[in-house]
């Protein structure tokens, strides 16, 4: 009883998790925040079926029969529960295998999520046993309500606050490394504040109402509040149709948020940045925030890409080294002929090679494929790097 006393609340904490409180979310981010979100729901599920399978092993001639027409309905409910919290779980980690599209995945984990809790909540007051003491019926009961209101808030107050502040498409350009840059301006006279590196989630073409949000780094300095710029790769459902969008769609912005920014280390010596591929893009925010500001200090950039041809702001980059006291280091797993900077993967004997004697001091931000930023982290931990002055994003929500 005390497993599915304690799976239910973990699943419905899951609806806390996920609102995007932004005081909640700030000293970890949110990036770990639904890393969090995704395992702790693991632990819930064995929780539950511990719970069922206790129940089932030791008491299985006390229970109902498994047939809903002959047991009694809270103990259907409670068995239905347990099959859409499966369900959930084997949707989510295996989405992409089961080709299941991201916004139709979605959509539907928070209806089953919450037919789940419902369900599971109608099971424990149906049966009665530890519910019925005013106490623990009022315990439950506030449980719930916090439930809802945090789905609540999600669902309906947050996308209609939303729905007052627009943002309008006015360019979208083609970048390397099958990537575009999408610009929005906002419709009226709203601005807003975010800090280099942050990220935002971004509805275009829909109403935000419809939860077809997705989850992109601000590529654009932070000192232009007027024009917000995202640079999306080709790799998606949503992602590969960014291409058809046009000036004038509507576009709606939930942000800033996130904690990926060197904002809030105003005292560092100087800053080390390891991105491959599009993981540049708030690498970007940040080098082109820091050359609006005049910033001297040390930046060191180390970049992988596949290619010469698929390396994104290219040009810019190669700029903002008469800007910015900036050191770049290219590495390509296909470099053209000729080529004489590093080649293949970022190896540990690469950045080991390409990171400057004074790294320990340095604050780090690496953001790119998981195997890469693994492999950097181990190197920066290798070389005296304190954990707190590396930072990441490892953005995987199914």
């Amino acid at each position: 009883m005390g497993l599915g006393f304690t799976g239910l609340a973990i699943m419905g904490l899951q609806f806390v998790l996920t609102a995007r409180f932004r005081g909640a979310t700030a000293p970890f981010g949110i990036d770990i925040i639904y890393f969090f979100h995704r395992w702790v729901a693991i632990v819930g599920i064995v929780l539950v079926l511990g719970h069922y399978v206790i129940l089932r092993i030791g008491y299985g001639a006390a229970l109902p029969p498994l047939n809903p027409a002959e047991a009694p309905w809270h103990i259907t409910a409670g068995r239905l529960a347990l099959i859409i919290f499966l369900g959930l779980i084997v949707t989510s980690i295996w989405r992409k295998q089961l080709k299941i599209e991201y916004d139709r995945w979605r959509f539907w984990h928070g209806v089953f999520a919450l037919i789940a809790v419902a369900l599971a909540i109608l099971h424990i007051n149906g049966v009665g046993y530890y519910t019925a003491a005013l106490p623990r019926k009022i315990l439950w009961t506030t449980y719930s309500a916090m439930w809802l209101l945090a789905l609540l808030y999600i669902r309906v107050v947050r996308p209609l606050s939303l729905l007052r502040k627009p943002y309008d498409v006015v360019s979208v350009r083609q970048e390397r490394g099958d990537s575009w840059t999408v610009s929005v301006e906002p419709s009226g006279q709203h601005r807003l504040k975010f800090h280099p590196g942050q990220f935002a989630w971004l509805t275009i073409g829909s109403s935000p109402l419809c939860a077809k949000e997705h989850p992109f780094s601000f590529s654009s300095s932070a000192d232009n509040a007027k024009t917000l710029q995202f640079t999306i790769k080709e790799l998606g459902d949503f992602t590969r149709t960014v291409r058809n969008l046009k000036s004038g769609d509507v576009a709606y912005v939930d942000a800033p948020h996130g904690v990926f920014t060197p904002d809030l280390y105003p005292d560092a010596p100087g800053f080390g940045f390891i991105a491959g591929g599009v993981g540049i893009a708030p690498v970007m925010s940040m080098l082109r925030t820091l050359a609006d500001h005049g910033d001297k200090r040390p930046l060191h950039l180390i970049y992988g890409n596949a290619s010469w041809e698929r390396v994104i702001f290219r040009e810019e980059i190669e700029s903002l080294k008469g800007t910015l006291n900036l050191r770049v280091v290219h590495v390509l797993s296909e470099p053209p002929p000729g080529w004489t900077g590093a080649t293949g993967v970022l190896t540990d004997a690469i950045l080991r090679e390409s990171l400057p004697v004074e790294s320990s001091q340095l604050v780090f931000f690496l953001c790119g494929p998981k195997d890469m930023t693994q492999s950097a982290l181990r190197t920066l931990r290798s070389l005296g790097v304190p954990l707190w002055r590396v930072h990441s994003e490892h953005f995987v929500m199914a």
